[in-house]
């Protein structure tokens, strides 16, 4: 399969920041109570389900992998940039990291009991979240949860050319709104189970929209 051509701008963007984003962005305990919440529910549904190992895909430098792990689910992260995946390995040597793209994941079918998307599909285009939501369908094992979170909007684009301290970026970010990323997710096979739309403040600079969903048995 050929790459998206937008990867190549997600991974030399991510290079360029992972240092200052794994120094500026908050631990999952810091979080407010509304997100700690949503990651609690998520792992306490996994772990009652006992269908296998949980997927952070776009894990970054693996503080909400961490999190998972510290909650009891089996956890391991993938994420597009090296350098991201490098820094997770060093800041958390006891858990498991990868270099991968979620639009053609190397995990098998039906082989995870859980898909952890958080803050890492926005800059997807699109016209290709169905690629990126039926490989989550792909690898999520039958009765398997997802959880997928992130900043939502009227379908509003966003071009930075700079970011964490002021560094080069080129990668752009789609937010949509959260109904359709729910009908999405529905196209994909799932089961929305529960959604949470958060308003800016508490931390948060744009909407948050957080989703639990699940995989039919």
């Amino acid at each position: 399969m050929t790459e998206p051509s937008y990867l190549a701008a997600v991974r030399e963007s991510y290079d360029t920041v992972a240092t200052a984003y794994a120094q500026r962005v908050k631990n999952p305990a810091e979080l407010d109570p509304l997100s700690r919440g949503m990651l609690a529910a998520f792992a306490e549904l996994v772990r009652n389900a006992g269908r296998g190992p949980v997927a952070d895909l776009g894990c970054g430098p693996g503080k909400v992998t961490a999190h998972l792990a510290g909650l009891g689910v089996p956890a391991f992260g993938v994420d597009l940039s090296p350098k991201m995946v490098e820094l997770a390995r060093k800041a958390h040597p006891g858990l498991r990291f990868t270099v991968g793209s979620m639009t053609a994941l190397e995990i098998e079918d039906d082989r995870l009991g859980g898909i952890l998307a958080y803050y890492s599909t926005h800059h997807t285009p699109p016209e290709l979240l169905p690629v990126v939501f039926a490989e989550f369908h792909r690898t999520l094992a039958p009765g398997g949860h997802l959880m997928q979170a992130g900043y939502v909007g009227n379908d509003e684009l966003l071009r930075p050319t700079r970011a964490y301290g002021d560094h080069p970026v080129s990668y752009a970010s789609h937010l949509l709104p959260a109904d359709r990323l729910a009908g999405l997710l529905e196209q994909a096979g799932f089961t929305v189970t529960a959604r949470l739309v958060q308003a800016p403040g508490e931390g948060l600079k744009r909407p948050v929209a957080s989703f639990l969903a699940r995989k039919p048995a």
